[in-house]
């Protein structure tokens, strides 16, 4: 009986059997007509009986089966999948290290020069101002030219302009209200002292002490002038 294109479970089990009883019989008449008095083998109609073919299956168990199968297979996909995604997390991770150490190492190496930088700009100053004449007084362009043979050229506009705002260039500048002093406007002025006793009337000194500051508290005068236009004062 055909259903759907299907062999049904009970068409085919009868199948074996009716073909495992057609061997059994003619078997049986094979011996008798040659003299044989063996009893029939029933060994056909067991196989038939016993084997169990896709057919034999019931429908709901096929698709027990076949559901188990495709489990199976997806459970090995998603261990290969977290296998392979813990494989690339562990190299990123390893690139990403490495890329960290190099950056620390390129940062070490950028604050060592810039100290060597500042160290060395601390230490043209300290020879510049001790070159200079004392005078009695000093001109806005006298005191320019001594800032400009001991500020680095690059820095030298930014290091001009908070003198500018500061103090106009007058070494001699008193703020009436805080008593800030000279070109930099220090507070208290005495604290200049620490580069030179003569800081009330000697440019270089303040010069010398202006910078040292500059790149002591911001790294060089171009960023503490950044600090400056960002907060009216440094």
């Amino acid at each position: 009986m055909l259903e759907g294109n299907r062999v049904s479970r009970i068409s085919v089990r009868g199948f074996a059997v009716a073909s495992a009883t057609a061997v059994t019989a003619v078997g049986a008449v094979t011996g008798v007509a040659s003299g044989s008095t063996g009893q029939p083998s029933s060994d056909a109609e067991a196989t038939a009986s016993d084997s169990m073919l896709l057919a034999d299956i019931p429908t709901g168990q096929q698709a027990q089966v076949q559901t188990a199968s495709l489990t199976q297979q997806a459970d090995a996909q998603a261990i290969a999948a977290d296998a392979s995604a813990k494989k690339d997390a562990e190299e990123s991770a390893r690139k990403q290290a490495a890329a960290d150490a190099i950056a620390k190492q390129e940062a070490a190496q950028k604050a060592e020069e810039a100290a060597k930088a500042r160290k060395e700009e601390q230490a043209k100053a300290s020879r510049s101002a001790s070159r200079f004449a004392v005078q009695s007084s000093y001109t806005v362009a006298q005191i320019q030219a001594m800032a400009r043979q001991m500020v680095a050229a690059d820095q030298f506009q930014c290091f001009s302009n908070i003198v500018d705002h500061e103090s106009s260039w007058n070494y001699r500048a008193v703020n009436a209200s805080s008593g800030a002093y000279g070109l930099f406007q220090a507070l208290p002025g005495s604290k200049m002292s620490s580069v030179g006793s003569d800081w009330q009337t000697n440019p270089a000194t303040q010069i010398k002490w202006g910078l040292n500051y500059m790149n002591g508290r911001y790294g060089s005068p171009c960023q503490a002038w950044s600090f400056w236009q960002a907060n009216s004062w440094y």
